[in-house]
């Protein structure tokens, strides 16, 4: 079973930037779908970007579209998060996922229920 561990999170002004990394192992990367998650304080978790394999369908969450981009190093078995022009209301724990159901992924919805594997998360808070 892959495990995921993400890192990278932290804190940063309103206006800046934070990549994040979700190293992947106990898998091969290329295989699987992935996704990020967030969950704000005192909200529900929301899917925000995943890639399926091949990078066929990428799907961004209108909240971070044009500002976050999803990035995949299979070579390294690492799947990133770029997160630009943050803002405090992208403060939250950040979740890496996958899945080799081949599902999870859509054009216009990341369904969490359809990952099975998780990482443990990585807190982002964005200071206004």
């Amino acid at each position: 079973q892959v495990q995921l561990v993400e890192s990278g999170g932290g804190l940063v002004q309103a206006g800046g930037s934070l990549k994040l990394s979700c190293a992947a192992s106990g898998g091969t990367l290329s295989s699987y779908t992935m996704g990020w998650f967030r969950r704000a304080p005192g909200k529900e978790r929301e899917g925000i970007s995943c890639s399926n394999t091949m990078s066929k369908i990428t799907y961004y969450a209108d909240s971070v579209k044009g500002r976050f981009t999803i990035s995949r190093d299979n070579a390294n078995n690492t799947v990133y998060l770029r997160m630009n022009s943050l803002k405090p209301e992208d403060t939250g724990v950040y979740y890496c996922a996958s899945t080799d159901s081949g599902y999870g992924c859509y054009e216009h919805t990341s369904r969490s229920e359809e990952y099975g594997n998780w990482g443990q998360g990585t807190q982002v808070t964005v200071s206004s």
